[in-house]
């Protein structure tokens, strides 16, 4: 199992939501998160004072899959989250040893 984890665009988040739902991927946690990367920010104007904003919004978006389906759910991610600009994103994947369902005490592939 996989756990893969996206910082992306917040205006990304409905078409990437979309595109996974299209490849039966059911399943996500989304949280409003703050970092920077090579963006590195930018400059603002408050009451005729400039400061820099380092930490730019982003959203994370978290998704657990068999290991069979972790490859197909990056390729979603990658083309729905791709503008060609600096910001994108960045991926991450982390192998999981154990996923339990509260509910059922089910465990494994079947928890999910």
């Amino acid at each position: 199992m996989k756990k893969i984890e996206a910082v992306i665009r917040h205006f990304k988040l409905e078409e990437i939501k979309n595109a996974l739902t299209g490849k039966e991927i059911h399943g996500m946690t989304v949280s409003e998160v703050r970092g920077f990367g090579r963006q590195k920010g930018h400059k603002e104007m408050y009451r005729g004072a400039e400061y820099a904003v380092d930490f730019l919004p982003k959203v994370k978006l978290e998704v657990v899959v068999a290991d069979s389906q972790a490859q197909t759910v990056i390729d979603t991610i990658i083309t729905a989250a791709r503008t060609g600009n600096v910001g994108d994103g960045k991926i991450f994947v982390t192998d999981l040893s154990e996923i339990v369902r509260i509910r059922t005490g089910e465990t494994g592939d079947t928890a999910l």
